[in-house]
């Protein structure tokens, strides 16, 4: 794989943004000096591949609620009647997620690995950093399949034009002490700014809840709480069910009763579930973006233990053909059921890191990245930019 140099730092590019904020050590701790070069024939099939694997999850998912199906995916019990009623509304859409995949450059196919449609992050480093490092180092933006800010911007406005009825106000929630998920969440909400949405910031645990008026936010100006008709949260839905089962139960009332909107919608966790990996293999056995899994280490072959709704690499282990482990991450994800991924090589470079690929998916495939680490791609993993030539 090809990797080409970009040794000046995108610092002042970020500030005639306006986006300082990215400037801090929490929020990029990992920016690399050079980029992964890829073609534009590599482009367009990352784009491609994307596209066509959400109409796969699409598909898929009608089938896990037709064939009710959840159990098998982990789904909570108490999740499932808010799953079908949000599947069934064509008006909750699907804000974002990202794919993760294998291979896509140094002549290799892709594969998709997993899909991350529920809480996905990198949106700074993708949208952001690595354009201004694009433009920093005096390359044109055309150089770089990067349209992921004004793509997640088009959402906010979709989400408009199906919601007449709601108010423009948007409220957008993160755990405390977590400046990853902070700046994530400031991304999104300047996107939404930019459709017309009336935003606002608070912690998911200063946030209000009520079964019969909505969802409330208490505005530190004047100490009212203010009803807002949008809730985005960078909370899985898995946690919320299993560790707020109250608030499940309001917020199902809360979406039914179109007293608010949460973003992502709740059938996003049938495209989170590894589960799905499975569904997918049984409805496009062979398909050439896919790879065998099962419920089961598959026979004869390297595969990738995986649990149901682990992240970052963790309780993940790679097993060699004969059953032995190759490498191992632990991780607070193994209580959960596991299913079994055929293995697959990402692309390394000179060094040995290896290379996964990230396409990001708002209504359509939107922007590039990749993450560069060991064998296993945990949270110590990096980010690194791309440069189409």
């Amino acid at each position: 794989m090809l990797l080409k140099p970009l040794p000046i730092t995108p610092d002042a590019q970020l500030r005639n943004l306006g986006w300082d904020w990215m400037l801090g050590q929490d929020t990029m701790p990992y920016l690399t000096n050079e980029v992964v070069s890829v073609t534009s024939a590599e482009a367009d099939a990352y784009y491609e591949a994307a596209n066509e694997l959400f109409d796969m999850f699409v598909a898929a998912g009608q089938h896990v609620v037709d064939h009710n199906r959840f159990a098998e995916l982990g789904i909570p019990d108490n999740l499932v009647d808010l799953i079908k009623f949000s599947w069934d509304d064509d008006r909750n859409i699907h804000l974002y997620g990202r794919f993760d995949l294998a291979g896509g450059i140094d002549g290799r196919p892709i594969k998709l690995i997993e899909f991350n449609a529920d809480t996905a992050t990198c949106l700074p480093e993708t949208a952001i950093v690595q354009y201004a490092h694009l433009r920093a180092n005096g390359r044109d933006e055309s150089q770089q399949f990067n349209t992921l800010f004004e793509t997640l911007t088009s959402q906010f406005e979709e989400l408009l034009a199906q919601h007449p009825d709601l108010q423009p106000t948007l409220l957008l929630s993160a755990m405390r002490d977590v400046p990853e998920d902070d700046a994530n969440v400031a991304l999104i909400g300047e996107a939404a700014r930019e459709a017309g949405f009336e935003i606002e910031f608070d912690f998911v645990d200063s946030v209000e809840f009520s079964a019969e008026e909505g969802i409330f936010w208490q505005n530190p100006k004047n100490g009212q709480f203010e009803k807002l008709d949008f809730w985005f949260k960078l909370i899985p839905w898995e946690t919320i069910a299993e560790a707020e089962p109250e608030l499940t139960n309001i917020l199902t009332q809360v979406i039914k009763k179109r007293l608010a909107i949460v973003l992502n919608p709740a059938y996003t966790l049938l495209f989170q579930s590894k589960y799905i990996l499975k569904i997918l293999w049984e409805l496009y056995p062979d398909h050439p973006l896919l790879l065998e899994t099962g419920t089961k280490p598959l026979a004869g072959k390297a595969c990738v233990e995986k649990v149901l709704f682990g992240r970052e690499g963790s309780n993940v282990r790679i097993l060699n053909a004969d059953g032995s482990e190759r490498q191992a991450v632990a991780g607070e994800y193994g209580d959960y059921p596991r299913i079994y991924q055929e293995y697959v090589a990402f692309p390394t470079d000179s060094a040995g890191y290896t290379y996964q690929a990230g396409v990001f998916y708002a209504g359509d495939a939107c922007g590039l990245g990749f993450r560069r680490g060991g064998l296993i791609l945990d949270n110590s993993a990096g980010f690194v930019g791309h440069v189409v030539e």
